[in-house]
């Protein structure tokens, strides 16, 4: 598929001397509300292992039955460690009890921040590690899953969404935490859009990857197997480093503005935050924290005792969230982040033998930032569910993962209901995700309007009569706009041919004449609106070559 093919999606693309509340002040001038998501970022927190839900978010209207499943791992209602209740003026059933560890997840609740999505995960679960993480990172439903085995879900919704960037020099996604790259990253036909960062060491990481590659072969053969693959690697090897450049100058550009604790995932959002500081234009980040297998350990001992791995594991991740949250906030971009908590798959009702817990099914998410509408989505499972005939699993999905996903991609990153839907597979059912959008995942206030969305309409912009005129038009980079009036301020809007508005800017002429720095457009041919105060809107093209 040729890249003008893809599904056309516009961005509003803000001007980089504008802070993000001054381009949303001028856009809703415009009456264009909402439009501005260029730089929003959503950071996907893998927890490795299939995460224990029950004991992350315990269901409080049903403690009895919960005590019943786990008598010696549950989390305890009385004493130093007892669960930290969430919000008493919910309904009896999502009255939920946090994990003790999750201090800093409660205090983003509390700031009307956090939401709990309850009973996430897909139609037909598979409890291998392996299937449920090929599925989760392709956007499959279980039914079928090798249709998706060679390209992801974030790849599909990059290529898709992003097309007309696709030459800009900077990685869509990053990736830390992992040795191999996500299947996730891997687009249908465009490959290599994201870069993964094994470690922390930024700074020196373009040095190293450019030091490494010698000549590219050349005369490569067209039209075989060894001609494609090996033409994938040297434009695979060419983007490395210049993503490896664009992501170490972000990061010497960037800093934290708190401190954070020295272990995995914490670090990794350091880096993440850093990067954001800095400027990287990435719009997606996966972080990983490993060790949610807990089959046995997963507490030191049966007398009230929840000190053990699975409260390492989730203080570490309470803590690093809470401190990146903090971290994004006071740097002014806490609006552009969401970040969302995911797992493989949960763990079964009951307990086993060993202080654990055995591969389940569905598991709740956390969808975190200052732009998300804080509170419960979904009810508390039914622990009546899970019987020695079902091997104690909890098997009623609520929310599948890609309709928690897919809403984020339109209400927050501003996609079309049909790029969600393109990003995913669908065996089971013939409907779009969008159906099941989760309904108040994202502040009204934050939701990007429909209108940003669809096109609008180049056959009812004026005819093309205008005192402006371009120079050079055709242009390469830098274009002019002149004016013979005496202009003192104008509002310049331009659109792509889909109708699609791709930059807006407040600008005060020199002399008349206003110089526009189109250097990330891609080649094409453009419409700008000039709108003057008290004056008819006018309308000139803009080639750019």
């Amino acid at each position: 598929m040729e890249r003008r093919k893809f599904i056309k999606l516009g961005t509003a693309a803000s001007a980089a001397t504008l802070m993000p509340f001054e381009v949303s002040a001028i856009l809703e001038s415009a009456g264009l509300k909402n439009c501005d998501f260029t730089n929003r970022k959503l950071i996907l927190i893998n927890l490795n292992g299939g995460n224990d839900g029950l004991n992350t978010v315990v269901p409080l209207n049903q403690y009895d039955l919960y005590s019943d499943l786990r008598p010696v791992i549950r989390v305890p209602e009385t004493g130093t460690n007892k669960y930290i209740t969430l919000d008493s003026s919910l309904p009896d059933n999502q009255q939920v009890g946090l994990h003790p560890s999750l201090k800093a997840f409660k205090n983003l609740y509390d700031a009307g921040e956090l939401r709990i999505v309850q009973s996430v995960g897909y139609p037909s679960q598979n409890k291998s590690h392996f299937a449920s993480r090929d599925i989760y990172n392709t956007g499959n439903d279980g039914n079928g899953f090798q249709n998706g085995r060679s390209s992801g879900w974030i790849g599909r919704f990059m290529e898709n969404m992003y097309s007309s960037e696709l030459s800009n020099g900077y990685p869509f996604a990053v990736q830390l935490g992992s040795v191999k790259n996500s299947l996730g990253f891997h687009g249908e036909y465009e490959h290599g859009m994201s870069l993964n960062i094994t470690k922390q060491d930024t700074s020196g990481f373009y040095s190293i990857i450019n030091g490494l590659a010698g000549e590219p072969p050349l005369n490569i053969p067209d039209a075989t197997d060894y001609g494609i693959e090996m033409d994938y690697i040297v434009q695979t090897d060419k983007l490395s480093n210049i993503y490896a450049k664009s992501v170490s100058g972000s990061f010497n550009n960037g800093n934290n503005s708190v401190t954070y604790s020295n272990n995995d995932i914490a670090n990794q959002l350091k880096t993440v935050a850093r990067l954001i500081r800095g400027g990287l234009e990435s719009k997606i980040y996966m972080v990983r924290l490993d060790g949610f297998d807990t089959h046995a350990s997963q507490l030191q001992s049966g007398n009230g005792d929840i000190l053990g791995k699975h409260n390492s594991l989730l203080s570490r991740l309470s803590e690093a969230v809470g401190v990146f949250m903090q971290d994004v906030n006071n740097l002014s971009t806490g609006e552009d982040v969401v970040a969302v908590t995911y797992s493989e798959f949960g763990r079964k009702a009951a307990e086993n033998g060993s202080k654990g817990t055995d591969h389940g099914e569905a598991a709740p998410m956390f969808v975190i930032g200052s732009s998300v509408k804080g509170g419960v989505s979904g009810t508390n499972p039914d622990l009546t569910e899970p019987t020695k005939k079902n091997n104690w699993q909890l098997k009623t999905v609520q929310h599948d993962y890609r309709a928690v996903f897919g809403t984020l991609m339109k209400d927050y990153l501003g996609a079309e209901d049909s790029t969600v839907d393109a990003a995913f597979f669908n065996q089971t059912k013939n409907e779009s995700f969008m159906d099941s959008s989760i309904p108040d995942l994202i502040k009204e206030s934050h939701r990007i309007d429909d209108t940003c969305r669809l096109s609008t309409g180049l056959d009812e912009f004026p005819e093309e009569e205008s005192n402006w005129f371009a120079a050079p038009n055709p242009f390469i980079d830098v274009v002019e706009l002149r004016s013979d009036d005496h202009v003192k301020k104008a509002l310049i809007q331009i659109y792509n041919l889909s109708g699609q508005l791709v930059k807006a800017q407040n600008i005060s002429p020199n002399n008349g004449v206003i110089r526009l720095n189109l250097n990330s457009f891609t080649p094409g041919t453009y419409i700008a609106k000039i709108k003057e105060d008290g004056k008819p809107t006018e309308r000139i093209t803009l080639i750019k070559r």
